[in-house]
């Protein structure tokens, strides 16, 4: 695993404020902004640790790279600074309890109800998911107060016909077909 920096970061005092929008208007824009939901899961040792993201983004064709972003303030950061490899598991759009679970802080994400087993080189991953990822980690890249994982898919699953969960403007939602004019 790789951790880049670019020769272009700024490091800001921490108390001074970053140049740009206010962080609540920076979140006013982006609840604006449709996203799919997925879970992120691994095991770095001590256990399995997941987290819903909307921030899952594909790089690249060839070779197959993925990312997401997690906050280093996030309970699972330090164990995906970890982990080797990760799941991305999608969700489908009935999936909104296991969103909210895997967001919720304090809480032992994997006790039932979770649905979950381990894939043949130990990855957690969740029962039940329109689909999965499993990830091979290849660089880390700070961002401000987030970290955006970059990793090459090693393998997937998806459950066709499902419709994913997606989340806007403060609430999950559901694809619909556009009405026709």
């Amino acid at each position: 695993m790789t951790v880049t920096v670019s020769s272009h970061a700024s490091v800001e005092s921490p108390t001074r404020t970053a140049p740009g929008i206010s962080p609540e208007r920076f979140k006013q824009a982006f609840r604006r902004y449709p996203a799919g939901v997925v879970v992120v899961t691994a095991d770095a040792g001590p256990g399995p640790v997941g987290f819903t993201a909307t921030s899952l983004t594909s790089l690249s064709l060839d070779p197959p790279l993925v990312s997401f972003g997690i906050g280093t303030s996030s309970s699972s950061w330090p164990h995906i600074e970890r982990a080797r490899t990760a799941v991305v598991n999608l969700l489908g759009a009935e999936q909104q309890s296991l969103a909210t679970t895997f967001a919720t802080s304090g809480i032992d994400r994997f006790a039932a109800p979770t649905r979950w087993s381990r894939l043949p080189g130990g990855e957690p991953v969740l029962g039940g998911v329109a689909g999965w990822l499993r990830l091979v980690v290849q660089n880390i890249v700070p961002a401000g107060d987030h970290r955006i994982v970059v990793a090459r898919v090693e393998e997937s699953w998806l459950d066709e016909g499902r419709s994913p969960l997606l989340f806007h403007d403060g609430s999950y939602h559901s694809l619909r077909p556009a009405r026709h004019q």
